[in-house]
């Protein structure tokens, strides 16, 4: 359809897709997964939202589209009739309804700024971004690095600044503290937000030692001095720890296991051969000191190492080994996740124990030491459509591939465990089409840490989009099946639109 003359001086994209036919409406919602419909009572009503829903569609190009019914004009008005959309009825003329996998999704009603809408955009089941709460308006919010310059070199005023990531639970949890105290420290103090878990903010991240969400720095004339890391503050907290900032107190370093008292034999690199021999039967748990499943499974394991130390007829007996400290022994069994349980009869090492977490599973087993059922072989083992790419391979097999989507993942990352099926499917649905991958990088694996951290890779899992090897984009749609398949057929729907425009070109 073709826009009004109007429209084009106001430099509408010719992105935004201008509907007044049923008919095309409903191969539009069948066609496309993500789109946002403006509807506006007259062309005059639609003309600011128009050049706002301009740079929108730029800036969500093959990922979402932007759609323009104007129910002022005639055909148009039996489609909004249909559709059962008045515009009239609104204050400004006009009614923005987004439409989900070809039925309709919800009404927009968060902030109507290019930030917000985009946002909406790449994840329509999203949380609204941080600036669009009420709450947070006296929370000064930095959208980028020039921006964040600017304001450390204009601004007088002590600074307290929170890099986050719009995942983060912990974030998410002090945010309300943050922004209470934003408000009432107003005008004494600035509190202020940034999102940088994108890559682009690689150059802050390590300027500012963000290893984790939230980092919170403390500037004086836009000079950083310290980091505020009491996640848990109230908004008082944080007006009294602002009145005389210091450095964070070094924590008191904790006990080592081996140094507590407790009946579990730990055991070393040096005499660990003699004890396994000394005794016919033993359990080891292969432990580090920060992992928080070993902390959570040790006062279970010293229970049953209690128990089983003054039972008379003992199945065996219980020993610990820190993999951080004996890095022979972690070599020679392979220890590459925590708790790791082995089993030793006679001196050899027989099974490795997948779940016995409990006192009672502990000596239930000790009591008849089965063969565990074989483990779930590791995702690049199992037959799919997913390419396993390493650190050498990596850009070169991208490069053959229009579109692939990455997934940086760990093993023993739970999100990751959930999304791995989703992606393996959208994967096969894909498989035929030569153009497209769905590529995955192991990054617990020593080779691949570099090409993780280059790739600005901070958690898990990170969803990357290249284009021929070319980094474009983070995914951070949903993480279903539908979300991964949408985002790929969406890229190749354009890629036919554009060879189909080439082909009446000629």
């Amino acid at each position: 359809a073709f826009l009004p003359a109007f429209v084009y001086s106001l430099k509408v994209s010719p992105l935004i897709e201008k509907i007044s036919d049923h008919k095309d409406f409903k191969k539009l919602l069948r066609t496309r997964n993500n789109v946002l419909v403006l509807y506006s009572k007259s062309a005059a009503a639609a003309e600011s939202s128009l050049r706002l829903l301009s740079s929108v569609a730029q800036e969500v190009k093959g990922r979402g589209t932007i759609s323009w019914i104007d129910c002022g004009d005639t055909e148009s008005r039996k489609l909004c009739k249909k559709m059962k959309v008045d515009p009239n009825s609104k204050e400004k003329g006009v009614e923005l309804l987004h439409y989900k996998d070809g039925a309709f999704h919800t009404e927009y009603n968060r902030a109507v700024t290019l930030k917000s809408i985009v946002a909406f955009l790449r994840d329509p089941e999203g949380a609204p971004l941080w600036e669009e709460d009420p709450e947070a308006k006296d929370v000064v919010h930095v959208d980028s690095e020039k921006e964040l310059r600017r304001l450390l070199k204009k601004e007088d005023k002590p600074l307290l600044m929170m890099f986050y990531a719009p995942w983060c639970g912990v974030c998410k949890r002090m945010m309300p503290s943050y922004q209470q105290a934003a408000t009432e420290l107003k005008g004494k103090y600035v509190l202020a937000g940034m999102n940088v878990y994108s890559a682009e903010f690689e150059r802050i991240k390590e300027e500012y030692n963000v290893r984790g969400y939230p980092t919170i720095c403390y500037f004086e004339k836009g000079k950083f001095l310290f980091h505020f890391e009491n996640y848990g503050a109230t908004a008082a907290d944080i007006a009294e720890w602002l009145k005389n900032p210091q450095a964070p107190q070094p924590q008191a370093p904790e006990t080592p296991w081996a140094d507590e008292e407790n009946v579990v034999y730990h055991l070393t690199d040096e005499d660990f051969d003699k004890f396994i021999k000394d005794h016919s039967s033993v359990l080891v748990m292969f432990h580090a000191p920060w992992c928080g499943h070993c902390k959570k499974m040790k006062p279970e394991y010293e229970k049953a190492a209690e128990f089983l130390h003054v039972a008379s007829d003992s199945p065996g007996v219980l020993a610990a080994v820190d993999a951080t400290v004996n890095k022979a022994l972690a070599e020679r069994y392979h220890i590459s996740g925590f708790p790791t349980l082995k089993y030793f009869k006679d001196g050899e090492e027989k099974y490795t124990l997948p779940h016995l977490r409990t006192k009672k599973k502990i000596i239930d087993w000790l009591l008849n030491p089965e063969a565990p059922p074989p483990p779930e072989p590791a995702w690049e083992e199992k037959q799919t459509s997913v390419i396993h790419l390493a650190g050498e391979d990596f850009r070169e097999s991208l490069k053959k591939k229009k579109h692939t989507l990455v997934m940086f993942y760990a093993p023993w990352c739970p999100h990751c465990k959930n999304a791995i099926p989703h992606f393996t499917t959208a994967a096969e649905v894909f498989k035929e089409d030569r153009k497209i991958a769905y590529a995955a990088v192991d990054c617990a694996k020593e080779q691949n840490h570099d090409l993780c951290k280059q790739e600005g890779v901070d958690g898990y899992p990170t969803f990357n989009y290249y284009n021929y090897g070319k980094f474009v984009e983070k995914y951070t749609g949903e993480r279903g099946e539908s979300g991964f398949t949408t985002f790929m057929r969406t890229l190749r729907e354009r890629d036919h639109e554009r060879v189909g425009k080439k082909k009446d070109e000629l």
